[in-house]
């Protein structure tokens, strides 16, 4: 009796072993013939809410009222094919369907669809193109879904939960020309050569007062940088619509702020055509990558020669189609966050074919200080060094330095919406954007996405390609005469994701500049948080919506003092 006793032990003890304890947590998801007939690549995600709000994939951030996300990669994957949720799936904020307290959930499943690049540099991946969207997984055109419907996960776990996605996200329809706004768009040789298909550029142009009755009239061009527009924003020709339910934001505590939003772009067309305002041509470029809903706006290993492209492609043709002046003492650069960066960027890759960068709240401009990380010293990107203390490096704050999220945080939510720096968020643009390319066609990683550990390799190639500050310093014998009098940096010294500091670091370089001196500007808002672009004298949730006109005076003083001899000052002065 000794050996089967023994034998019905372990074969005991094996089984209450493997059991689940959580009494199995699996959620079957699979799409039908009707969404899509095809077999598709792309990431799918489950997504859970404890509300019905708003639906599930709409309640996805890395805030501190996130809902749940998983994800996983899929290749090949075919109608009616089910594929499982279990333990063993990433997801954020809890990493495991077993850490997801018991209760009532609504359900979604998401497949954020890829398609196959086969790039000029021998690789072939596999990305989201964007469909007019600019970017986002949960909105873009064509992605499959499912509707909400609500399940119970209690303590012995769930099952029997089969999510089916039938829905399909419809084309988003392209922005009509009117009187004073025109939209353009055009295939961009540089950019289809690189990503091996077709790849277009967009802009959304602003005409100045007078446009036609002015054929002699040739323009200055103003470049507004920033995050994919849909259509030319903070302009409209009419009065706030009255019949406009108040909304609140929360992010400034303003009540009615969508009202302010349209009475500012009225104020905005009012003054666009008073008689002392210079005329303009204003540009907000479409750029939209594989990647993210723009593409910083400069030539990168993964993203290829948008800098070149917008430069020496659109940029020409917009002045070419509305009488620009063409000319590069007649262009300037203006916006804030990505697009503060995006402005110094680009005026310091192409110092001549620009006259002056107003770059407002910028992404890191020095990467000792990416946003609280030094990458060039620090060995971990979640965690501060210390023997026997834990604590996470925060990712954002409020003006009052109340931490919403870390850096870890943000990260694996991305880890969760896209491997391979495919999330389409803020983090893994970055590294799209400076990385070297990997063996796989894949950016390669700054850091490990799931522990942090900082590759002190891949760091050093973003010192010498994109670290602003680093750029200017080595190169300010070859760039100084170029950009003298052409950089403004503005930064709220409470900015939520720490971008002051990098600032900080620039301003002590640039100010320790001789030979020349670079006779720009760097000024910063008290307690102001992210987006301040230099307005003393007005809130927040006010400049911000002011970019369009705040910068002119400034513009107009370097026009006054850097134009050329005999240059066209005149024409486009007109009442």
């Amino acid at each position: 009796m000794k050996y089967p006793l023994i034998v019905l032990a372990l074969v005991w003890l094996c089984v209450t072993s493997c059991e689940n304890p959580t009494g199995g947590r699996t959620i079957a998801v699979s799409f039908s013939e009707n969404a899509n007939g095809q077999s598709l690549d792309g990431r799918l995600l489950l997504l859970l809410s404890t509300n019905d709000e708003k639906e599930p994939r709409f309640q996805i951030n890395a805030g501190l009222h996130t809902q749940l996300v998983f994800g996983m990669d899929v290749e090949g994957m075919q109608p009616g094919q089910q594929l499982i949720f279990d333990e063993t799936t990433f997801g954020f904020p809890y990493p495991s369907l077993a850490d997801v307290p018991s209760g009532e959930y609504y359900v979604q499943a998401l497949l954020h669809t890829y398609e196959t690049f086969n790039l000029s540099t021998g690789h072939t991946v596999k990305l989201p193109m964007d469909n007019g969207e600019g970017q986002q997984w949960n909105r873009s055109p064509g992605n499959l879904y499912s509707t909400p419907f609500k399940i119970t996960i209690g303590d012995n776990g769930v099952k029997d939960v089969d999510v089916v996605m039938d829905q399909v996200i419809p084309p988003i329809e392209e922005p009509r020309d009117t009187e004073w706004v025109k939209h353009i768009k055009i295939k961009s040789e540089k950019l289809s050569e690189f990503w091996g298909r077709d790849m277009y550029l967009g802009a959304h142009v602003l005409l100045p007062k007078g446009f036609e009755e002015h054929p002699e009239a040739k323009y200055p061009l103003m470049i507004f940088h920033g995050h994919f527009p849909d259509d030319f924003g903070g302009f409209r020709t009419t009065p706030p619509d009255s019949d406009l339910k108040p909304d609140y934001s929360a992010r400034f505590g303003v009540e009615g702020y969508n009202i302010i939003q349209q009475q500012e772009a009225y104020d905005f067309y009012k003054r666009w055509n008073e008689p002392d305002f210079p005329r303009f041509l204003i540009v907000e470029i479409q750029h939209p990558t594989p990647y993210y809903d723009d593409s910083y706006a400069v030539n990168s290993a993964s993203q290829g020669p948008y800098g070149d492209a917008i430069t020496h492609e659109l940029v020409p043709y917009i002045e070419e189609q509305f009488r620009g002046i063409g000319e590069g003492w007649s262009r300037f650069l203006y916006g804030g966050s990505t697009g503060g960066w995006e402005a110094l960027a680009v005026q310091v890759n192409y110092p001549d074919e620009y006259n002056g960068c107003f770059a407002a709240c910028p992404d890191p401009i020095d990467f000792r200080a990416y946003c609280l990380t030094n990458i060039y010293e620090d060995k971990n990107a979640y965690y501060y060094e210390s023997e026997h203390k834990e604590r996470e490096v925060p990712a954002h704050r409020d003006y009052l330095g109340h931490v919403q999220t870390t850096t870890r945080e943000y990260n694996h939510l991305e880890l969760v919406l896209g491997t391979k720096s495919r999330s389409g968020q803020q983090w893994d643009i970055w590294e799209a954007t400076y990385s070297p390319q990997g063996d796989d066609g894949y950016p390669e990683r700054l850091w490990d996405k799931m522990t942090g550990d900082i590759n002190p390799e891949v760091a050093n190639y973003w010192r010498e390609n994109y670290d602003l500050r680093h750029i200017l310093e080595r190169d300010w014998d070859k760039l100084g005469e170029q950009l003298k009098g052409k950089i403004h940096i503005y930064c709220g010294d409470m900015d939520n994701y720490y971008l002051n500091n990098a600032v900080y670091l620039m301003e002590d370089f640039l100010e320790s500049t001789t030979d020349p001196y670079y006779g720009g500007e760097v000024d910063y808002g008290d307690r102001a948080e992210h987006c301040w672009n230099g307005d003393q004298e007005n809130p927040n949730h006010i400049s911000r919506l002011r970019y369009n006109s705040m910068y002119v005076p400034k513009i107009m003083e370097r026009i006054a003092e850097s134009a050329p001899k005999n240059a066209d000052l005149t024409s486009w002065r007109y009442q």
